[in-house]
């Protein structure tokens, strides 16, 4: 049975390893270029069409079963925010940005008014 330790035509990698040598690792230079340029635009490509979910949070409620089951056509239920209040807009249930509704050909859409920035994001994980 063949020794699968050795790589072809590196026997001395296989006898390096069975010896318990070691040796220093040669990597190439890593430039860490953010210039934006057509490289990075090219790898930026690349993350474009995976999809995420998008949610805009009007807000949150906490009730009883009792109650909720009490719920018929037309019932209301009172949301911990206040009219006018900004929306959460959350990807993959990340906050991203807040905004307000607005209308648009008889459709609800979210006009964004605060973008959170990246150091925020990285805070409110931290949390």
């Amino acid at each position: 049975m063949a020794d699968n330790n050795t790589a072809p035509g590196g026997d001395e990698l296989g006898d390096a390893l069975a010896a318990g040598q070691t040796r220093k690792m040669q990597f190439s230079e890593f430039d860490g270029d953010s210039s934006g340029g057509p490289a990075n635009a090219h790898d930026l490509d690349l993350v474009f069409d995976i999809p995420v979910h998008v949610t805009v949070e009007l807000g949150r409620a906490k009730m009883q079963i009792r109650n909720l089951l009490s719920l018929t056509y037309g019932s209301v239920i009172e949301l911990d925010i206040m009219a006018g209040e900004p929306l959460d807009v959350m990807v993959n249930n990340c906050l991203i940005a807040q905004g307000e509704v607005v209308i648009v050909n008889d459709r609800y859409g979210i006009r964004l008014t605060d973008i959170v920035t990246p150091t925020e994001r990285l805070r409110k994980l931290n949390r």
